[in-house]
């Protein structure tokens, strides 16, 4: 299937690794100019790297923080018209939440909330005008299913579910459509630093915590990256106009729910 983005430009944020790289990835096979940023630059340089190789794709790097106003303006710099922006910060910490300081608590609403509307506010006119734009925020399938030692995060990203849900109706009429991602359990760096966590709190080994939750997984294994990178570039191409608002769970069929 044609997408039909090639050429369009795309905004990728925390895409040197992890989903973040395999949506930016998708995205440049489908022909789109992708800027891709992270903090590390030399694990960013060497993401697009790889991906200009595998792809012949036009892909510019901006090493910056985007939950910091000095990133986001960066980023927005070297991409300042997108057509397609996809939100993405690490997770906050796991824990409990007796732990947790009103520090940890802004930190995550920073990055897991108020960073993707900063962003979202800074590019929907313009793709409004130019009557197409898609923006997609990775979130987690945390979002249907909470986790209790991932509570910064199932609070930040519910309320950016929220937020969303009011604003994808009103865009949608002008060809922009505003949707979620929410992963489970895929192979990356998060996975494993959430096992180890668990790990510590249950004296158990890393690996008897991750066997221990591959168990729970209907389809019998941990997700591949580059399948929620395709699911991202889906939302993203001229195909999926009457979507929007949605929250898109792949987790390997553990959501339970009907709806």
């Amino acid at each position: 299937m044609d997408l039909g983005i090639k050429g369009k430009r795309a905004l990728v944020c925390a895409s040197s690794k992890g989903l973040g790289l395999a949506c930016a990835w998708s995205l440049a096979r489908e022909g789109a100019d992708v800027v891709m940023a992270a903090r590390t630059a030399a694990t960013l340089d060497a993401a697009a790297d790889a991906i200009r190789k595998d792809t012949g794709a036009t892909i510019v790097t901006v090493a910056a923080d985007v939950t910091t106003e000095a990133g986001r303006q960066a980023l927005l710099a070297a991409c300042p018209e997108p057509d397609i922006l996809v939100t993405n910060a690490g997770g906050p910490k796991p824990g409990d939440f007796r732990e947790w300081s009103r520090e940890d608590w802004i930190a995550a609403l920073d990055a897991n909330m108020l960073t993707p509307i900063a962003l979202i506010r800074a590019t929907v006119d313009g793709m409004i005008a130019r009557r197409f734009g898609r923006i997609v925020n990775i979130t987690s399938a945390a979002v249907k299913m909470p986790i209790d030692i991932l509570g910064l995060s199932n609070g930040a990203r519910a309320g950016l579910t929220g937020f969303v849900a009011g604003l994808a109706r009103q865009t949608v009429r002008h060809n922009v459509t505003i949707n979620n991602l929410l992963p489970g359990p895929f192979l990356t760096d998060r996975l494993r630093q959430t096992a180890e966590r668990a790990a510590r709190d249950g004296g158990k080994t890393v690996d008897d915590v991750l066997a221990a939750r591959l168990a729970t997984v209907p389809a019998g294994r941990y997700g591949d990256p580059a399948e929620f990178g395709d699911a991202c570039a889906f939302l993203c191409g001229a195909r999926a106009g009457f979507m929007t608002g949605q929250n898109l769970v792949l987790d390997g069929g553990i959501y339970p729910g009907t709806l």
